[in-house]
């Protein structure tokens, strides 16, 4: 019992998540169900979610920091927001593939799976246990992007996410060995001690430098970001939101951790380096969008700058740029799911056209023109969700925005917040195309439109919940910070 209390009681969400998806693996032997195995993936991230937050509140010891994972408060606030992210996920999962007539039931049990490795991802302390959740984040998400594989697209996206995945994770592990030869440590906070004690020679910054590129590619920051407009556009429309939100979060959470707590970021060679990956990502996003006239393209593209948003902070102030990342990371995935959730809506697996079969997505532009004048609450919706990632006033991400340029104000890296705002300027513009095309006259033909009841929907309930969260966040943020506060990591 003392084992239980002190080792795998703060571990109980993860230990959820998994005996969910054993569960499900067992209900999809017994029988095929599409609509109990969303049930049971919906219930058993719900169950996980709850014990968080009782863990929290302090029903339950959560500070147990162990060799491989700890659960701090910037492991809860992280876990929390995957946590969310897959629910919504999930739900509009259920909806975009009712009409699939392959089995469905096994994306729920690969997003579960998934779930879990993004879960440890937030509160792992070692290289071993880095490693591990992160891969078992990535495995899954191989089958999930080629889900709908009748689609040359979506297969085409599992495949260059494997492939450039796999590259990224070698790389990885060489960085790894790298650092273990030099200074004969795994551990984030022996790693740091090294450093701080001067044993550290030329092979550690290689290896540091090696393992920053891997982690730009996870995060599809520049000049590591070929892949991801690729992906998006082939992935099913919830997957996107998926890779979008949960992946992103997960990878960055682990990232923060392992630079602040392992004081890499102190390394001459490893600032140039991230301060480059930052400005390339700035620029090359926003630039790179402004060319797009796939939304999902122009959302992959845009999320290449919000990465570099997000890395300023840390570039700035260091250890005490864990809330205002978290913080930042946590809206961003909320209007990613929000956007990803209106073509979700929009879209199927596929679209029969004659005897063939075509791809359902509703990505182009041109399928959105005028769709406020038959669906206003929709066109409300991805209108305050691209508001928000331009960063207009009254929405989270300007609030969320404004911490990033005060961080680097306070780093004083006036360099870095002008960056920002030139940033921001340039990805109004395509934001603004979006939406000037939502209130264009209409087109005579319809190729893509919502069912008449999607409000009332699973997906469609979430979407409208989702925008109330934004707005309530940009009018009133700082219940958001008072949580974001708690998100600290101790170096």
């Amino acid at each position: 019992m003392n084992y239980f209390t002190e080792s795998l009681l703060p571990l109980m969400p993860m230990v959820i998540v998994a005996l969910t998806a054993l569960v499900l693996m067992f209900a999809i032997a017994i029988k095929r169900s599409h609509f109990w195995s969303a049930t049971l993936s919906v219930l058993g991230l719900n169950a996980a979610l709850i014990m968080l937050i009782l863990q929290a509140l302090g029903f339950f010891t959560i500070d147990a920091p162990s060799h491989l994972f700890t659960i701090d408060g910037f492991a809860v606030f992280n876990i929390a927001v995957i946590l969310i992210a897959s629910l919504a996920c999930c739900t509009l999962s259920y909806g975009y593939f009712q009409t699939l007539k392959d089995n469905k039931e096994e994306l729920y049990l690969l997003m579960l799976v998934s779930t879990l490795g993004a879960m440890l991802m937030a509160s792992a302390t070692h290289l071993v246990s880095f490693f591990m959740a992160l891969e078992l984040l990535s495995v899954p998400m191989y089958g999930i992007l080629a889900y709908t594989f009748l689609r040359a697209r979506s297969l085409e996206s599992g495949l260059k996410y494997l492939i450039l995945s796999a590259t990224a994770s070698a790389t990885l592990l060489m960085g790894m060995a790298f650092i273990f030869a030099d200074v004969g440590v795994l551990g984030f906070k022996e790693i740091g001690e090294a450093l701080y004690q001067g044993r550290i020679g030329s092979w550690f910054i290689f290896g540091a430098v090696m393992m920053l590129v891997a982690i730009a590619f996870k995060l599809s920051a520049a000049p590591f970001h070929s892949w991801v407009s690729d992906v998006y556009e082939g992935a099913p429309a919830p997957v996107a939101a998926f890779l979008a939100s949960v992946s992103k979060v997960a990878m960055m959470a682990l990232a923060i951790r392992f630079l602040i707590v392992s004081a890499i970021p102190l390394l001459t060679a490893f600032n140039a380096v991230l301060i480059f990956i930052i400005v390339a990502s700035i620029l090359l996003g926003n630039l790179l969008a402004i060319r797009q006239n796939n939304l999902k393209r122009l959302l992959a593209y845009s999320s290449i700058a919000h990465i570099g948003y997000a890395l300023v902070a840390l570039l700035s102030v260091g250890a005490g740029s864990t809330g205002v990342i978290s913080m930042y990371m946590a809206i961003y995935a909320l209007t990613s799911i929000g956007a990803f959730g209106v073509i979700t809506l929009m879209s199927s697996p596929y679209k029969e056209r004659g005897r063939t079969s075509i791809s359902g997505e509703a990505d182009e532009l041109r399928f959105y023109q005028g769709l406020f004048w038959r669906r206003p609450v929709l066109t409300a919706v991805l209108t305050i969700m691209l508001l928000s990632l331009a960063g207009i006033p009254l929405t989270a991400g300007f609030m969320t925005k404004v911490m990033i340029i005060f961080s680097s104000v306070q780093g004083m890296r006036f360099w870095a917040a002008l960056l920002i705002i030139m940033g921001s300027a340039i990805g109004l513009s395509y934001y603004l195309r979006v939406l000037i095309g939502l209130y264009q006259r209409p087109k005579a033909h319809l190729e893509f439109d919502v069912h008449h009841e999607w409000g009332i929907k699973a997906g469609g309930v979430m979407l409208l919940i989702a925008t109330a969260f934004i707005v309530v966040f940009g009018i009133l943020p700082n219940g958001l910070m008072n949580l974001a506060a708690l998100a600290s990591i101790m170096p």
